[in-house]
């Protein structure tokens, strides 16, 4: 993936005390750069020290924004109506069983 405008574009703003906080824009292409190298394996801490980002949250934004789900840190449970109900009978089946032992 080659991309000729993986510059990155900065912006200082002042705000009332004078001081100037930088805002990064990135292109899309860094951005998909960043995820691949992600999915490619690499910690998402050593991807944002590779390429000089703050935070973790900004990796993990892109990977979720560029339908790289299977790269985050979420589990999906699919249950059924069924299933659910027989989990609660179960549940409340161990319940009375351990005050009897008890």
């Amino acid at each position: 993936m080659s991309c000729p405008d993986i510059a990155i574009q900065t912006k200082c703003v002042k705000d009332m005390t004078k001081s100037r906080k930088k805002y990064y824009r990135y292109s899309i292409c860094f951005k998909e750069k960043v995820v691949e190298e992600a999915s490619s394996g690499t910690s998402i801490s050593e991807v944002c020290r590779r390429y000089g980002i703050n935070g973790t949250n900004t990796v993990q934004t892109r990977i979720r924004k560029f339908g790289r789900d299977e790269l985050s840190n979420t589990v999906v449970r699919i249950e059924m109506k069924r299933e659910r109900k027989r989990l609660k009978e179960l549940e409340s089946e161990n319940k009375t069983l351990k005050i009897a032992v008890a």
